[in-house]
């Protein structure tokens, strides 16, 4: 056994922490996925246009990026316990109001403040946060088992709410996933409670040695701005074939059950593949493993405004998960590398919170395209531009690191 090893801060309870955060994040991320398969009963029931739904997923990405930051001040004062708790009540409480809404405002303020300000925004930055410092060694496959709760969600959801809501009808459904959000995250909650090991110093050290690196001639700030604009990128194309698929495929003339399971394979390939990418990540670096990410995220997109038939939205769907779901567990690992441990909790919650408002964008972008043009596709090729941005944006990051790693090496 060398030093690092010795050296090393993990311990077997760290995977206790971990996978109880990804149990927590699966059923916070119930809220989007309830709206996803819900988003026309929802307007038909309510009589008003699609965008009306979709405005509301893009009021809870936001409020989640928003109460993120909070949240992570609030873990880094006095530790994950306390949120957590707080934000499992309010998803909840949420999810309960979300079920006796009569008009657009009552839906609004129960996605947006209740389920994503006061709620989701606990289960996305702070638990990424807090799952890193339980680890140094292996902390790309740690970060991304946690992020990968978006494809467990995106398995387990979609068809059960669209079986739900068959069955019992979307408030149902919102009540059913008030009162089992209630009876399961409290549990959990109590787990996670310990604070995480104190980081070692030489360990840090050795951890922390590349942090200059990529920011020679350029500061801090305009690192993080463009690390900010990137994901705004991203996740603005992102959301679109997320936000929409069920609704897309059900608008093709495919059932709703053909087209809730679009998203659960879509989800399914994702949570798989985010975890490959963290083990990935660990190897070949959280930048480089973006790009691959981002690339093939973009390339789906362009497919997904292409086809038609059942079986090829199957497969669009299969790729498009494969690819997108390495994306958003790099940035935590790209700020642990880039910036100081000491900046690392409120980075990475302002990073998801610039993820909340490009989902948003897209969310609702997509809403409001197919409205005005009736068809998705255009939304999905604007999606596309979106990425070629992202792309730009971290190849030239890419390409400064490896030069100044470069002159590092040479000097």
């Amino acid at each position: 056994m060398n030093s690092y090893q010795k050296e090393s801060i993990e311990t077997p309870y760290g995977w206790v922490v971990i996978f109880c955060s990804l149990i927590l994040n699966t059923i916070g991320l119930g809220g989007p996925n309830i709206l996803f398969v819900s988003l026309k009963p929802i307007a038909a029931d309510l009589d008003t246009l699609r965008w009306v739904p979709s405005f509301a997923y893009s009021l809870m990405m936001l409020g989640a990026g928003v109460g993120g930051i909070l949240m992570g001040l609030w873990m880094d004062r006095k530790g994950i316990w306390q949120p957590a708790l707080f934000g499992s009540l309010m998803i909840a409480f949420g999810a309960f109001m979300v079920s006796f809404t009569e008009g657009r405002w009552t839906l609004w303020v129960a996605n947006g403040l209740l389920i994503g300000l006061l709620g989701k925004s606990a289960m996305i930055a702070p638990l990424v946060a807090n799952g890193m410092k339980w680890f140094d060694r292996r902390r790309g496959l740690a970060v991304a088992i946690i992020a990968s709760g978006q494809g467990l969600a995106g398995v387990i959801w979609p068809p059960l709410f669209q079986y739900s809501n068959d069955l019992f009808g979307w408030r149902q459904t919102f009540l059913y996933f008030a009162i089992f959000a209630l009876c399961v995250m409290l549990p959990l909650v109590w787990l996670i409670r310990k604070r995480p090991p104190v980081q070692n110093k030489q360990t840090e050290i050795k951890s922390t040695k590349m942090i200059d690196e990529p920011s020679q001639g350029i500061s801090p700030w305009t690192l993080q701005v463009l690390l900010w604009f990137a994901v705004l990128c991203c996740c603005s194309a992102m959301a679109m074939p997320v936000v929409h698929l069920v609704s897309y495929g059900t608008d093709l003339g495919h059932s709703a059950a053909h087209a809730a399971r679009l998203l659960s394979v879509l989800m399914g390939v994702a949570f798989f593949s985010r975890i490959a990418f963290g083990m990935l990540s660990d190897r070949i670096g959280p930048v480089v493993t973006l790009l691959i990410g981002s690339a093939s995220q973009a390339t789906m997109l362009l497919v997904f405004a292409a086809v038609d038939t059942l079986f090829s939205l199957y497969i669009a769907a299969a790729l498009f998960g494969l690819g997108f779901a390495g994306i958003m567990p790099c940035y935590p690992l790209i700020i642990r590398l880039w910036f100081p441990i000491s900046q690392v909790g409120w980075r990475v919650a302002a990073q998801y919170l610039l993820a909340g408002i490009g989902m948003a964008i897209g969310g609702s972008m997509a809403g409001h395209i197919f409205d005005v043009t009736g068809t998705y596709k255009f939304a999905f090729i604007g999606g596309f531009a979106f990425n070629v941005i992202h792309l730009i944006i971290v190849s030239s990051l890419f390409i400064r690191f490896r030069k100044n790693r470069t002159k590092l090496q040479t000097a």
